[in-house]
């Protein structure tokens, strides 16, 4: 099974799942939302804004795709990007973090740990351009709600799960930070991990044959 991870472009965006293709929930304040849901074609609208974001910032986005098929994705931006970020009650982000939108695996592909392959992508994004920290908003009650748009704000289960700490909370909305460090040293940990599989052999142990060790004969008395 082989895994992917690339960054949203205006070509990549359309293989995000057709609604949130459609949703511009996060893109536009609520009042522009309703009036370019009115007007019958957000995704021209969330293309724009992705467009403009890469534009004046870069990268806003990574995707995952296994066996060539598109897995998942998660969204990200500063907040002044996002003008859905002042709406929460637990707002606004902190000033030296980037907002984590949201964040989607499809069924098919869960608990393979693609969230978090999804979010590690997201930290060595940032930390190369000198922000400190990921902030999002969690939905401590995902799937109990029904409003329509609840599907736009990820479970707060799933932010922990990850690696994120609770910074404000509330019984719905709660702030949630991952110190960027923290989500890098998950490399060192998997690396750590494959060594210790592979036992610690050299590259050129591992490209020639292991001559066997001979047998020691045991002598009898």
């Amino acid at each position: 099974m082989s895994r992917r991870l690339v960054s949203l472009t205006l070509d990549t965006l359309e293989d995000l799942p057709r609604p949130c293709r459609q949703c511009v929930y996060w893109e536009l304040d609520p009042v522009s939302a309703d009036r370019a849901c009115a007007a019958g074609d957000p995704g021209l609208e969330k293309e724009a804004w992705v467009s403009q974001t890469l534009l004046e910032w870069g990268s806003c986005g990574k995707l995952i795709y296994v066996d060539g098929m598109p897995a998942g994705f998660v969204m990200y931006a500063p907040p002044a990007y996002v003008p859905r970020s002042m709406a929460f009650p637990t707002s606004p982000v902190s000033a030296d973090a980037a907002l984590l939108m949201t964040a989607n695996v499809v069924p098919a592909f869960a608990g393979g740990g693609l969230g978090r392959m999804l979010v590690q992508g997201v930290a060595r994004d940032l930390t190369k351009r000198g922000i400190k920290a990921i902030e999002a908003f969690g939905d401590a009650k995902f799937g109990d709600s029904a409003d329509p748009d609840g599907a736009c704000v990820a479970p707060a289960d799933f932010f922990l799960s990850v690696g994120f700490k609770t910074v404000r909370p509330h019984p719905q909305f709660p702030r949630l930070r991952l110190e960027l460090r923290t989500a890098l040293s998950w490399k060192s940990d998997v690396e750590y991990a494959l060594e210790k599989l592979l036992g610690s052999m050299s590259p050129e142990t591992l490209l020639r044959p292991v001559r066997p060790t001979p047998a020691t004969r045991s002598t009898t008395g």
